[in-house]
């Protein structure tokens, strides 16, 4: 017997939320709104089913009781004497009053729809007694009522005002004209108090992308003042760490890289030999990793974003990485398109994109870097025909200071920071860096950037 508590149960809530806004000024507008169509279809309900009908009834039973006498007395008055009654009638009770002679009425074939068809044929069938055939319409704004009587019909156009309330539509318009204005508050007011909000998230959005967000201020609510200052003050706590960061990293490389300038000076001025040149291949080494230690540690570094034409960014840069290789033309293969225009940080997206396609023409004999556009992110992906990685190393291959022993090596001869110092720069974007198989048969490093 299966467990009964694997079955997936039904649950209302969320199936509810499949179909509610995504929104917060959406919701909010439900909150407001579903009250008041509520509890106007209350008041409706209890205005047209109840208060209208009993004033329908009671303003129905007056002309019943009319049309039941006027009935008797054409059963009981002579012929003669008839015309005179129907005209004294029709001037007394404000009727119309016409008799067709000879005629005579059907059993009705369909009940009355509306309510107050209903409760006139309620009361007028109760008034005259089950005997006696009738038929009630409408003509214009009056009521039609026909009963027969003993040698014919009896015709009496009654007017609404008699019969109901006039007008009850005005009831209707009234409401409805009420709850549009109250609708209409309803949203200006919830814009206006969620616009802050929106305006907090493109800030953060914007930060978050490495974006400057200069005219960003608190306004709005209480609450919402409270978390716009919570993130200027986030902010400013960020930038200030970055840049003492790089401050000290700044004196930190002229600290280094005086002692390493004297090194190679010391070295100039001795004979060339192979011990000679090994030392300034270490020298050199060691100012490599120098420089690759100091961008990883300063991050973002303090560069403004700027409008770029990443099509020409990306066939730029990797241009410029085959030919520091001295590599020849057919071993890269370039796809960018113009016009692509984004806010970047124009250096180190370079330096991104550099280090991945220096990689890349490490491990593999072919490299293809393309740049394709997509509906909410910029993908850049350089592929080889290399190695690889296997998959289950790949997020290895991000860690800093991590070098692969097996497989594919791509920081071989480097300081292990290559990939890690390109996944910080797309991250500070806003974006990431993701590992895949190439179709080359080597390694796909996409850079995915939002737009």
């Amino acid at each position: 017997m299966a467990d009964a508590r694997s079955e997936p149960r039904f649950r209302p809530g969320r199936f509810i939320k499949r179909f509610l806004p995504r929104g917060l000024f959406g919701r909010s507008l439900i909150i407001i709104v579903a009250p008041m169509v509520i509890l106007q279809g209350i008041v409706t309900y209890v205005f047209f089913e109840r208060d209208l009908d009993t004033t329908t009834r009671r303003m129905a039973r007056d002309v019943a009781a009319d049309v039941a006498l006027l009935a008797a007395l054409e059963d009981s008055t002579p012929t003669l004497e008839r015309d005179g009654l129907r005209a004294l009638s029709a001037r007394e009770l404000r009727y119309r009053i016409t008799f067709h002679d000879g005629d005579m009425l059907a059993p009705p074939t369909a009940p009355a729809t509306s309510t107050i068809d209903r409760a006139l044929d309620d009361i007028l069938a109760s008034s005259m007694g089950p005997k006696r055939l009738f038929q009630t319409s409408r003509v214009g704004n009056d009521f039609d009522i026909k009963v027969n009587v003993k040698d014919g019909v009896l015709d009496i156009l009654v007017s609404r005002d008699r019969v109901t309330v006039s007008q009850p539509d005005i009831f209707i318009l009234w409401m409805v004209g009420s709850a549009l204005i109250l609708l209409a508050v309803a949203i200006l007011f919830l814009r206006n108090q969620v616009r802050p909000i929106e305006r907090l998230a493109r800030a953060a959005e914007m930060f978050g992308k490495g974006r400057p967000v200069p005219d960003f201020k608190p306004y709005g609510a209480t609450e919402v003042r409270r978390a716009a200052q919570a993130f200027i003050t986030m902010r400013e706590r960020i930038e200030r760490h970055v840049t003492q960061r790089t401050e000290m990293l700044a004196g930190v490389s002229h600290d280094l890289k005086t002692p390493l300038t004297r090194m190679k000076l010391a070295l100039a001025m001795m004979p060339d030999d192979a011990d000679t040149r090994a030392f300034k291949a270490d020298i050199a080494e060691m100012e490599h990793m120098l420089d690759d230690y100091l961008a990883f540690a300063r991050g973002e570094g303090g560069e403004e974003a700027e409008e770029a034409d990443l099509g020409e960014l990306v066939r730029d840069t990797a241009t410029a990485a085959a030919k520091a290789r001295a590599l020849a033309d057919e071993r890269l293969t370039i796809t960018a398109p113009d016009n692509l225009i984004m806010s970047v940080k124009k250096a180190a997206l370079r330096r991104c994109l550099t280090n991945l396609v220096d990689n890349a023409l490490k491990a593999g004999r072919h490299v293809a870097v393309s740049l394709v556009r997509g509906e909410r992110h910029a993908l850049i992906a350089v592929e080889d025909d290399g190695p690889g990685i296997p998959e289950d190393r790949r997020e290895e291959a991000f860690r800093p200071f991590h070098r692969l022993d097996q497989g594919r090596n791509l920081q071989k001869g480097g300081s292990g920071l290559g990939l890690a110092i390109a996944r910080d720069i797309a991250r500070a974007h806003g974006g990431d860096i993701t590992l895949d198989t190439s179709a080359m048969g080597g390694l796909k490093a996409t850079i995915r950037l939002p737009i």
